[in-house]
């Protein structure tokens, strides 16, 4: 498990299965570690660069192929701290980043609405590339979040290209309560 409040961000490259990213925290072989948010497991550490397995499943709902820097956070200890709010490393998919506007301390920035509309609620959690974040504003087609500039400094957000694909999961809570309805219903 893990909070969505990112540890740094680190260099990737993505090669024939595996993806290599440069960690600014160390690591050991098995430890998990969100990559843009998804969940991955290291399997190599050199004090530097981390080695990751990636599957197709992970390959066809993630950015990580393309991805050139990425948030990272490593996965929550049981006696840890929690901030940001539950995020599984399960991405659902990716959506597009659509445009940025400044508005005195904040950043707002636009992102088309995923498939899961029913999860995505103003004042509620999702997470975008790994980072906990609050939507802002629900449109027909689209939804707001606001940054502040700590935020856009310190994660890839701040890089982020008209038409770049950002990869998203759900809040959890959403899902279980959409499925308990389905299941009464």
């Amino acid at each position: 498990m893990f909070t969505g409040i990112v540890e740094g961000t680190g260099k990737a490259r993505y090669s024939a299965g595996k993806l290599y990213v440069e960690l600014p925290f160390e690591v050991e072989e098995g430890d998990s570690v969100a990559v843009n948010g998804a969940c991955l497991t290291v399997v190599s550490f050199d004090g530097k660069t981390a080695v990751f397995d990636v599957g197709e499943e992970t390959l066809a709902r993630t950015n990580l192929r393309e991805a050139k820097v990425v948030n990272l956070e490593r996965a929550l200890p049981a006696n840890g701290r929690f901030d940001g709010h539950i995020v599984t490393g399960h991405v659902d998919g990716t959506i597009r980043f659509i445009a940025k506007r400044g508005s005195g301390n904040t950043t707002w920035i636009a992102f088309e609405m995923p498939k899961e509309k029913w999860g995505v609620a103003e004042k509620g959690s999702i997470a975008l590339n790994g980072v906990s974040l609050t939507v802002a504003k629900v449109e027909a087609t689209r939804f707001w979040i606001q940054v502040i500039p700590y935020t856009l400094e310190k994660t890839n957000l701040g890089l982020l290209r008209p038409g770049e694909r950002v990869n998203y999961e759900i809040d959890v809570l959403a899902r279980y309560v959409k499925r308990i309805l389905e299941v009464r219903g």
